[in-house]
């Protein structure tokens, strides 16, 4: 007697006992607690199998690995794909500094400002004082020798004479280098210059229009450059500012104190608690 269509004979028994296998478990999943949850398993492998079937495609295969077969995703790999704790910080984009500004740069701020930062020029600024002291010292010992050979005292003193004018000039550049300073606030930006002399420029966020900063091949090595701040079309006192060292840093701190000062007041804030 031949068997209808769809009459079973025990030909398809092998393949109903795959379809109804279990689904094999990736690592970290929970294995079905009993009976129905296997067999639940089992049908809803039937009916993908059944769907792709009829939408015109071939079943797809069996998984014929194990658990071990998965490849092995390290949670450091996925902390990112979510929310939560997992979740990366961007890199910091700018370096800690001082929490209160030094003794020079206090007499210059008024009580409700908030300091963000001050900074010297970059050592580049005295590298013509350096070199002129440098040569200087070869040409004092280089004509000592000379004039004690020679028999002549007098030029040997007055040779000593000017190689002391000459580093005393050095000496007094590096001082006016170490009191020079770039200051940032919340509601300005300052320079203070001399060491006798006092010259203090300052120019309020409010006002910069323009701001950008330029670094030659040497600046991009050594990591110095030039601000540039235009403030209404007209001269300032602050337009340019040489030598001053991580423009890039530099300029991130002035632009998010003039466009987020209340994401600076958080991040501050943020930075103080963790801190405490």
């Amino acid at each position: 007697m031949t068997t209808g269509p769809f009459e079973p004979d025990g030909s398809d028994e092998p393949r109903r006992d795959r379809d109804n296998e279990p689904i094999p478990q990736a690592r970290g999943e929970s294995t079905p607690q009993s009976d129905d949850d296997t067999h639940f398993i089992g049908r809803a492998h039937v009916g993908a199998a059944a769907g792709a079937a009829s939408a015109g495609g071939a079943p797809p295969p069996p998984y014929a690995g194990g658990p071990d077969d998965f490849p092995d995703i390290s949670e450091e790999e996925v902390s990112g794909l979510g929310g939560g704790a997992g979740v990366p910080i961007s890199p910091r984009r700018v370096l800690p500094l001082e929490d209160e500004p030094s003794a020079l740069v206090a007499r210059y701020l008024f009580p409700t400002e908030r300091y963000r930062g001050e900074w010297r020029k970059h050592w580049i600024h005295l590298i013509n004082h350096i070199l002129v002291g440098a040569v200087a010292t070869l040409a004092l010992g280089y004509l000592t020798g000379f004039l004690a050979k020679q028999d002549m005292p007098s030029l040997s003193v007055i040779a000593v004479v000017v190689y002391a004018l000459v580093m005393g000039w050095v000496a007094w550049s590096v001082a006016d280098w170490y009191y020079d300073r770039f200051i940032l606030t919340n509601k300005r930006v300052m320079v203070v210059r001399g060491l006798i002399t006092r010259n203090v420029a300052m120019m309020p966020l409010l006002r910069v229009t323009d701001m950008k900063y330029e670094q030659s091949p040497l600046g991009r090595m050594l990591n110095y450059g030039t601000f540039v701040l235009e403030s209404a079309g007209q001269d300032q006192a602050l337009r340019e500012v040489k030598h001053l060292p991580n423009p890039n840093e530099l300029y991130l701190r002035v632009v998010e104190e003039m466009y987020e000062p209340a994401a600076v007041e958080a991040r501050l804030g943020r930075e103080a608690e963790d801190e405490g």
